[in-house]
Protein backbone atom coordinates (compact mmCIF):
# COMPACT_ATOMS: atom_id res chain seq x y z
CA UNK A 1 0.00 0.00 0.00
CA UNK A 2 2.82 2.56 0.47
CA UNK A 3 4.75 1.57 -2.97
CA UNK A 4 0.57 2.79 -4.18
CA UNK A 5 0.48 5.86 -1.95
CA UNK A 6 4.33 6.91 -2.80
CA UNK A 7 2.85 6.43 -6.55
CA UNK A 8 0.01 9.07 -6.08
CA UNK A 9 2.70 11.72 -4.91
CA UNK A 10 5.26 11.15 -8.52
CA UNK A 11 3.20 13.49 -10.78
CA UNK A 12 2.02 15.90 -7.93
CA UNK A 13 5.38 16.07 -6.50
CA UNK A 14 7.09 16.76 -10.42
CA UNK A 15 4.42 19.39 -10.67
CA UNK A 16 5.69 20.87 -7.57
CA UNK A 17 8.87 21.24 -8.83
CA UNK A 18 8.16 23.08 -12.06
CA UNK A 19 6.03 25.37 -10.03
CA UNK A 20 9.16 26.15 -8.07
CA UNK A 21 11.65 26.71 -11.60
CA UNK A 22 8.12 28.54 -12.90
CA UNK A 23 7.76 31.38 -9.76
CA UNK A 24 11.87 31.83 -10.26
CA UNK A 25 10.86 32.75 -13.68
CA UNK A 26 8.25 34.98 -12.86
CA UNK A 27 10.40 36.47 -10.27
CA UNK A 28 13.24 37.28 -13.40
CA UNK A 29 10.26 39.14 -15.03
CA UNK A 30 10.36 41.99 -12.55
CA UNK A 31 11.93 44.93 -13.36
CA UNK A 32 15.05 45.36 -11.42
CA UNK A 33 15.93 41.81 -12.52
CA UNK A 34 15.95 41.97 -16.12
CA UNK A 35 18.07 39.61 -18.39
CA UNK A 36 20.84 40.56 -20.96
CA UNK A 37 19.03 41.86 -24.43
CA UNK A 38 19.66 39.18 -27.23
CA UNK A 39 20.71 39.23 -30.84
CA UNK A 40 19.27 41.96 -33.21
CA UNK A 41 17.23 40.01 -35.98
CA UNK A 42 18.90 41.30 -39.57
CA UNK A 43 18.20 44.97 -40.70
CA UNK A 44 16.75 46.05 -37.41
CA UNK A 45 15.85 49.02 -37.50
CA UNK A 46 16.46 52.31 -35.11
CA UNK A 47 13.95 55.09 -34.08
CA UNK A 48 12.94 57.10 -36.48
CA UNK A 49 12.10 60.92 -36.80
CA UNK A 50 8.08 60.33 -37.18
CA UNK A 51 4.78 59.88 -39.35
CA UNK A 52 4.32 62.64 -41.63
CA UNK A 53 0.53 63.90 -41.25
CA UNK A 54 0.55 62.77 -37.70
CA UNK A 55 -1.23 64.94 -35.24
CA UNK A 56 -0.18 65.18 -31.44
CA UNK A 57 -3.02 63.86 -29.59
CA UNK A 58 -3.25 64.87 -25.87
CA UNK A 59 -4.78 62.23 -23.69
CA UNK A 60 -7.64 63.92 -22.01
CA UNK A 61 -7.01 65.54 -18.41
CA UNK A 62 -9.63 63.13 -16.76
CA UNK A 63 -6.96 59.82 -17.21
CA UNK A 64 -4.05 61.51 -16.36
CA UNK A 65 -2.39 61.50 -12.65
CA UNK A 66 0.11 64.07 -12.50
CA UNK A 67 3.86 62.94 -11.06
CA UNK A 68 5.74 65.22 -8.52
CA UNK A 69 7.72 67.51 -10.31
CA UNK A 70 6.23 67.19 -13.67
CA UNK A 71 2.96 68.53 -14.62
CA UNK A 72 1.29 65.95 -16.64
CA UNK A 73 2.10 62.06 -16.95
CA UNK A 74 3.30 63.09 -20.44
CA UNK A 75 5.92 65.32 -19.07
CA UNK A 76 7.13 62.29 -17.29
CA UNK A 77 7.16 59.87 -19.69
CA UNK A 78 9.41 62.49 -21.88
CA UNK A 79 12.01 62.53 -19.42
CA UNK A 80 12.10 58.93 -18.64
CA UNK A 81 12.02 57.68 -22.28
CA UNK A 82 13.22 60.60 -24.38
CA UNK A 83 10.99 60.24 -27.35
CA UNK A 84 13.64 61.36 -30.04
CA UNK A 85 14.44 57.52 -29.04
CA UNK A 86 11.39 56.05 -29.39
CA UNK A 87 10.22 53.45 -32.20
CA UNK A 88 7.48 53.98 -34.41
CA UNK A 89 5.00 51.70 -33.36
CA UNK A 90 2.28 50.24 -35.62
CA UNK A 91 -1.07 49.19 -33.87
CA UNK A 92 -2.58 46.29 -35.35
CA UNK A 93 -6.33 44.89 -34.87
CA UNK A 94 -8.21 42.21 -36.55
CA UNK A 95 -12.31 43.10 -36.61
CA UNK A 96 -14.84 41.21 -37.44
CA UNK A 97 -18.84 42.62 -35.96
CA UNK A 98 -16.78 44.33 -32.63
CA UNK A 99 -18.91 47.52 -33.27
CA UNK A 100 -20.42 46.96 -30.08
CA UNK A 101 -17.08 47.24 -28.12
CA UNK A 102 -14.56 48.72 -30.63
CA UNK A 103 -15.67 52.15 -29.59
CA UNK A 104 -14.26 51.89 -26.09
CA UNK A 105 -10.54 50.75 -27.54
CA UNK A 106 -10.06 53.19 -30.04
CA UNK A 107 -10.88 56.19 -27.45
CA UNK A 108 -8.31 54.47 -24.61
CA UNK A 109 -5.89 54.32 -28.00
CA UNK A 110 -6.76 58.33 -28.65
CA UNK A 111 -5.81 58.57 -24.93
CA UNK A 112 -2.69 57.34 -24.79
CA UNK A 113 -0.02 59.25 -23.47
CA UNK A 114 2.93 58.54 -25.98
CA UNK A 115 2.47 61.20 -28.35
CA UNK A 116 0.47 60.16 -31.53
CA UNK A 117 3.07 61.36 -33.79
CA UNK A 118 4.83 58.18 -32.43
CA UNK A 119 2.24 55.18 -33.50
CA UNK A 120 -0.77 54.51 -35.90
CA UNK A 121 -3.39 52.43 -35.25
CA UNK A 122 -4.64 50.30 -38.48
CA UNK A 123 -8.25 48.59 -38.02
CA UNK A 124 -8.29 45.38 -40.37
CA UNK A 125 -11.91 44.35 -41.25
CA UNK A 126 -12.71 40.50 -41.80
CA UNK A 127 -16.09 40.59 -43.91
CA UNK A 128 -18.32 42.08 -40.55
CA UNK A 129 -21.14 42.35 -41.38
CA UNK A 130 -22.28 44.33 -38.69
CA UNK A 131 -21.37 48.61 -38.63
CA UNK A 132 -17.00 47.72 -38.05
CA UNK A 133 -16.48 49.66 -40.89
CA UNK A 134 -18.75 52.62 -40.60
CA UNK A 135 -17.80 53.30 -37.08
CA UNK A 136 -13.85 53.13 -37.96
CA UNK A 137 -14.58 55.93 -40.67
CA UNK A 138 -15.86 58.18 -38.35
CA UNK A 139 -13.43 57.77 -35.74
CA UNK A 140 -10.78 58.31 -37.94
CA UNK A 141 -12.41 61.70 -38.54
CA UNK A 142 -12.90 62.16 -35.22
CA UNK A 143 -9.95 61.22 -33.17
CA UNK A 144 -6.40 62.77 -33.12
CA UNK A 145 -4.47 59.87 -33.74
CA UNK A 146 -3.44 58.10 -37.33
CA UNK A 147 -6.33 55.58 -37.62
CA UNK A 148 -7.14 53.68 -41.01
CA UNK A 149 -9.62 51.08 -41.94
CA UNK A 150 -8.58 48.16 -44.95
CA UNK A 151 -11.07 45.75 -45.80
CA UNK A 152 -10.33 41.97 -46.40
CA UNK A 153 -10.55 40.85 -49.88
CA UNK A 154 -13.22 38.50 -50.92
CA UNK A 155 -10.92 35.01 -51.25
CA UNK A 156 -9.46 36.17 -47.62
CA UNK A 157 -10.72 35.61 -44.32
CA UNK A 158 -9.68 34.76 -40.49
CA UNK A 159 -7.22 36.65 -37.92
CA UNK A 160 -4.01 35.96 -39.67
CA UNK A 161 -5.23 36.79 -43.04
CA UNK A 162 -6.77 40.07 -41.28
CA UNK A 163 -3.34 40.81 -39.67
CA UNK A 164 -1.00 40.31 -42.70
CA UNK A 165 -3.01 42.56 -44.29
CA UNK A 166 -2.73 45.41 -41.74
CA UNK A 167 1.27 44.86 -41.49
CA UNK A 168 1.24 45.28 -45.11
CA UNK A 169 -0.12 49.23 -45.28
CA UNK A 170 1.67 49.85 -41.76
CA UNK A 171 5.11 51.71 -41.65
CA UNK A 172 6.73 51.42 -38.23
CA UNK A 173 9.22 49.31 -37.59
CA UNK A 174 7.42 48.00 -34.53
CA UNK A 175 4.40 45.99 -35.01
CA UNK A 176 1.97 45.78 -31.72
CA UNK A 177 -1.24 43.94 -31.78
CA UNK A 178 -4.82 43.68 -29.38
CA UNK A 179 -7.64 42.69 -30.10
CA UNK A 180 -11.10 44.77 -31.44
CA UNK A 181 -12.55 43.57 -27.59
CA UNK A 182 -10.26 44.58 -25.19
CA UNK A 183 -9.04 47.64 -23.27
CA UNK A 184 -6.24 49.29 -22.76
CA UNK A 185 -4.39 52.10 -20.46
CA UNK A 186 -2.95 55.64 -21.10
CA UNK A 187 0.73 54.18 -20.44
CA UNK A 188 -0.22 50.85 -22.98
CA UNK A 189 2.93 51.68 -25.60
CA UNK A 190 4.76 53.92 -23.40
CA UNK A 191 5.36 50.63 -21.65
CA UNK A 192 6.46 48.75 -24.48
CA UNK A 193 8.51 52.10 -25.50
CA UNK A 194 10.40 52.22 -22.35
CA UNK A 195 10.66 47.76 -22.44
CA UNK A 196 12.44 48.37 -25.72
CA UNK A 197 14.66 50.99 -24.04
CA UNK A 198 15.97 48.88 -21.48
CA UNK A 199 16.41 46.10 -23.89
CA UNK A 200 17.39 47.45 -27.58
CA UNK A 201 17.63 43.76 -29.33
CA UNK A 202 14.46 42.94 -28.43
CA UNK A 203 12.48 41.01 -31.35
CA UNK A 204 8.97 39.90 -29.48
CA UNK A 205 7.30 41.22 -26.32
CA UNK A 206 4.77 39.31 -24.87
CA UNK A 207 2.23 41.34 -22.77
CA UNK A 208 0.04 40.71 -19.69
CA UNK A 209 -3.91 40.12 -20.24
CA UNK A 210 -6.57 40.48 -17.83
CA UNK A 211 -10.10 39.16 -17.72
CA UNK A 212 -12.75 41.28 -16.63
CA UNK A 213 -16.67 41.35 -15.67
CA UNK A 214 -19.12 41.12 -12.91
CA UNK A 215 -17.57 38.91 -9.98
CA UNK A 216 -19.37 36.02 -10.37
CA UNK A 217 -17.83 32.40 -9.31
CA UNK A 218 -17.64 31.46 -13.02
CA UNK A 219 -15.56 34.76 -14.01
CA UNK A 220 -13.37 33.90 -10.98
CA UNK A 221 -12.56 31.02 -11.87
CA UNK A 222 -11.90 31.64 -15.05
CA UNK A 223 -10.10 34.70 -14.60
CA UNK A 224 -7.59 32.46 -12.34
CA UNK A 225 -6.92 29.69 -14.84
CA UNK A 226 -6.39 32.16 -17.20
CA UNK A 227 -3.87 34.69 -14.94
CA UNK A 228 -2.02 31.10 -14.08
CA UNK A 229 -1.81 30.86 -17.98
CA UNK A 230 -0.12 34.45 -18.06
CA UNK A 231 2.27 33.85 -15.60
CA UNK A 232 3.27 30.30 -16.71
CA UNK A 233 3.75 32.12 -20.31
CA UNK A 234 5.95 34.86 -18.66
CA UNK A 235 7.88 32.74 -16.41
CA UNK A 236 8.84 30.36 -19.50
CA UNK A 237 9.71 33.37 -21.68
CA UNK A 238 12.60 34.62 -18.58
CA UNK A 239 13.59 30.98 -18.50
CA UNK A 240 14.30 30.85 -22.41
CA UNK A 241 11.26 27.65 -22.79
CA UNK A 242 9.00 30.18 -24.25
CA UNK A 243 5.59 28.14 -24.29
CA UNK A 244 2.66 30.22 -24.56
CA UNK A 245 1.67 33.95 -24.63
CA UNK A 246 -1.46 35.87 -26.04
CA UNK A 247 -2.44 37.71 -29.29
CA UNK A 248 -4.52 40.40 -27.73
CA UNK A 249 -1.31 41.80 -26.20
CA UNK A 250 1.94 41.14 -28.10
CA UNK A 251 4.97 43.42 -30.29
CA UNK A 252 7.27 42.28 -32.50
CA UNK A 253 9.94 43.92 -35.27
CA UNK A 254 8.92 43.63 -38.48
CA UNK A 255 12.28 42.59 -39.14
CA UNK A 256 12.70 39.63 -37.60
CA UNK A 257 8.92 38.61 -38.53
CA UNK A 258 9.81 38.58 -42.13
CA UNK A 259 13.50 36.87 -41.30
CA UNK A 260 11.31 33.73 -40.14
CA UNK A 261 8.63 33.41 -42.86
CA UNK A 262 5.42 35.28 -40.72
CA UNK A 263 2.42 33.14 -40.80
CA UNK A 264 3.58 30.83 -43.97
CA UNK A 265 3.88 27.64 -42.17
CA UNK A 266 0.36 27.92 -40.20
CA UNK A 267 -1.26 29.94 -42.44
CA UNK A 268 -3.88 27.10 -43.06
CA UNK A 269 -5.09 27.37 -39.28
CA UNK A 270 -7.28 29.17 -37.60
CA UNK A 271 -5.67 30.08 -34.19
CA UNK A 272 -2.33 30.69 -33.43
CA UNK A 273 -1.23 34.25 -34.43
CA UNK A 274 0.75 34.68 -31.55
CA UNK A 275 1.87 31.14 -29.81
CA UNK A 276 3.65 30.26 -33.08
CA UNK A 277 5.30 33.40 -33.88
CA UNK A 278 6.38 32.97 -30.43
CA UNK A 279 7.81 29.69 -31.08
CA UNK A 280 9.74 30.25 -34.29
CA UNK A 281 10.75 33.61 -33.33
CA UNK A 282 12.85 32.39 -29.84
CA UNK A 283 14.44 29.28 -32.48
CA UNK A 284 15.78 31.71 -35.20
CA UNK A 285 16.64 34.86 -32.91
CA UNK A 286 17.20 32.90 -29.29
CA UNK A 287 16.94 35.19 -25.98
CA UNK A 288 15.30 38.02 -28.18
CA UNK A 289 12.02 37.62 -26.55
CA UNK A 290 10.73 39.00 -23.41
CA UNK A 291 7.66 39.15 -21.28
CA UNK A 292 6.83 42.45 -20.55
CA UNK A 293 6.10 42.90 -16.88
CA UNK A 294 4.87 46.61 -16.86
CA UNK A 295 1.19 47.00 -14.84
CA UNK A 296 0.82 49.85 -17.27
CA UNK A 297 0.70 47.32 -19.69
CA UNK A 298 -1.80 44.98 -18.74
CA UNK A 299 -4.91 44.66 -21.72
CA UNK A 300 -7.83 44.38 -20.16
CA UNK A 301 -10.88 41.78 -22.19
CA UNK A 302 -13.77 40.63 -20.60
CA UNK A 303 -14.01 36.94 -19.80
CA UNK A 304 -16.58 34.72 -21.85
CA UNK A 305 -20.03 35.53 -20.74
CA UNK A 306 -21.08 31.61 -20.58
CA UNK A 307 -20.04 28.34 -20.10
CA UNK A 308 -20.44 27.74 -23.76
CA UNK A 309 -18.74 30.69 -24.99
CA UNK A 310 -15.77 29.58 -22.83
CA UNK A 311 -15.35 26.17 -23.60
CA UNK A 312 -15.84 27.10 -27.29
CA UNK A 313 -12.52 29.30 -27.03
CA UNK A 314 -10.45 26.88 -25.09
CA UNK A 315 -11.37 24.57 -27.57
CA UNK A 316 -9.99 26.85 -30.02
CA UNK A 317 -6.69 27.42 -28.28
CA UNK A 318 -6.28 23.61 -27.96
CA UNK A 319 -6.55 22.98 -31.46
CA UNK A 320 -3.74 24.27 -31.98
CA UNK A 321 -1.61 22.39 -29.49
CA UNK A 322 -0.76 19.29 -31.92
CA UNK A 323 0.82 21.68 -34.39
CA UNK A 324 3.20 22.90 -31.87
CA UNK A 325 7.10 22.26 -33.38
CA UNK A 326 8.33 23.65 -29.88
CA UNK A 327 9.00 20.41 -27.42
CA UNK A 328 8.82 22.89 -24.27
CA UNK A 329 4.72 23.76 -24.92
CA UNK A 330 3.78 19.56 -24.84
CA UNK A 331 6.25 18.76 -22.36
CA UNK A 332 4.79 21.60 -19.88
CA UNK A 333 0.99 20.58 -21.02
CA UNK A 334 1.58 16.83 -20.58
CA UNK A 335 3.21 17.25 -16.76
CA UNK A 336 0.28 19.74 -15.82
CA UNK A 337 -2.78 17.34 -17.22
CA UNK A 338 -0.64 14.61 -16.05
CA UNK A 339 -0.82 16.05 -12.29
CA UNK A 340 -4.36 17.29 -12.04
CA UNK A 341 -5.71 13.76 -13.78
CA UNK A 342 -3.53 11.86 -10.87
CA UNK A 343 -5.59 13.84 -8.38
CA UNK A 344 -8.79 12.85 -9.52
CA UNK A 345 -7.45 9.31 -9.92
CA UNK A 346 -6.19 9.28 -6.27
CA UNK A 347 -10.13 10.21 -5.02
CA UNK A 348 -11.22 7.71 -7.15
CA UNK A 349 -8.34 5.42 -5.34
CA UNK A 350 -9.24 6.52 -2.19
CA UNK A 351 -12.53 5.41 -2.21
CA UNK A 352 -11.93 2.12 -3.54
CA UNK A 353 -8.90 1.42 -0.81
CA UNK A 354 -9.29 3.58 2.11
CA UNK A 355 -5.65 3.41 3.50
CA UNK A 356 -4.53 5.57 1.08
CA UNK A 357 -6.26 8.13 1.75
CA UNK A 358 -3.28 9.88 3.51
CA UNK A 359 -1.22 9.75 0.53
CA UNK A 360 -4.10 11.35 -1.71
CA UNK A 361 -4.48 14.08 0.92
CA UNK A 362 -0.49 14.22 0.94
CA UNK A 363 -0.94 14.49 -3.28
CA UNK A 364 -4.04 17.27 -3.13
CA UNK A 365 -1.99 19.54 -0.44
CA UNK A 366 1.27 19.73 -1.99
CA UNK A 367 0.07 20.28 -5.62
CA UNK A 368 -2.20 23.08 -4.53
CA UNK A 369 0.27 24.41 -2.12
CA UNK A 370 2.42 24.81 -5.38
CA UNK A 371 -0.38 26.20 -7.09
CA UNK A 372 -1.44 29.12 -4.32
CA UNK A 373 3.02 29.83 -4.29
CA UNK A 374 3.19 30.33 -7.99
CA UNK A 375 -0.15 32.25 -8.12
CA UNK A 376 0.10 34.71 -5.19
CA UNK A 377 2.77 37.13 -7.09
CA UNK A 378 1.23 36.45 -10.43
CA UNK A 379 -2.24 37.54 -9.08
CA UNK A 380 -0.42 40.62 -6.78
CA UNK A 381 0.84 41.68 -10.39
CA UNK A 382 -2.79 41.87 -11.34
CA UNK A 383 -4.02 43.19 -8.43
CA UNK A 384 -6.80 40.11 -7.56
CA UNK A 385 -5.01 37.91 -4.56
CA UNK A 386 -8.59 37.56 -3.94
CA UNK A 387 -9.19 35.10 -6.77
CA UNK A 388 -7.22 32.41 -4.50
CA UNK A 389 -10.06 31.10 -2.91
CA UNK A 390 -11.23 29.67 -5.83
CA UNK A 391 -8.40 27.07 -6.38
CA UNK A 392 -9.69 24.58 -4.55
CA UNK A 393 -13.15 24.51 -6.28
CA UNK A 394 -10.57 24.77 -10.06
CA UNK A 395 -9.05 21.89 -9.10
CA UNK A 396 -12.03 19.69 -8.36
CA UNK A 397 -13.45 21.06 -12.12
CA UNK A 398 -9.98 20.97 -13.51
CA UNK A 399 -9.49 17.28 -14.72
CA UNK A 400 -13.08 16.60 -16.95
CA UNK A 401 -12.57 19.99 -18.25
CA UNK A 402 -8.84 20.23 -19.18
CA UNK A 403 -9.37 16.41 -20.73
CA UNK A 404 -12.57 17.32 -22.08
CA UNK A 405 -10.90 20.48 -23.89
CA UNK A 406 -8.19 18.74 -24.83
CA UNK A 407 -10.06 16.03 -27.17
CA UNK A 408 -12.29 18.47 -28.57
CA UNK A 409 -9.46 20.36 -29.71
CA UNK A 410 -7.68 17.65 -30.84
CA UNK A 411 -10.10 16.74 -32.86
CA UNK A 412 -10.80 19.81 -33.88
CA UNK A 413 -13.84 21.60 -35.47
CA UNK A 414 -15.90 24.60 -34.02
CA UNK A 415 -17.67 27.16 -34.77
CA UNK A 416 -16.14 31.06 -34.39
CA UNK A 417 -17.22 34.59 -35.24
CA UNK A 418 -20.44 33.20 -37.40
CA UNK A 419 -17.72 30.56 -39.23
CA UNK A 420 -17.05 27.03 -38.79
CA UNK A 421 -13.48 26.21 -38.46
CA UNK A 422 -11.73 23.31 -38.86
Amino acid sequence: MMLAGGALLVLPALYAGLLAWLRGGWQRNLPERLEAPGRLAPGAEGASAGFEGFSLSRPKDSMLQPAAGFSSLREKAEAEVPIAGVPLFSVLIAARNEAATLPQLLQDLAAQILPATRFEVLIADDHSTDATAALVRSAAEQLRVSLRLLGLPAHQTGKKAALLLAQQAARAPWLVCTDADCRVGPGWLLAYAARLARTPAANFLSGPVLLTGPATVLNTLVGLEFAGLVGVGAACLARQQPTMCNGANLAYRRTAFEAIGGFADNAHLASGDDEFLLHKMHARFPGSAYFLADAAAIVRTAAPDTLRALLTQRVRWASKWRHYQSAAPRRLALLVLGANVALAAGVGAGLRWPALWPWVGAAWALKLSADAWFLTPVLGFFGRRKWLWGLLALQVLYAPYALAVGAAGWRGGYRWKGRAVR
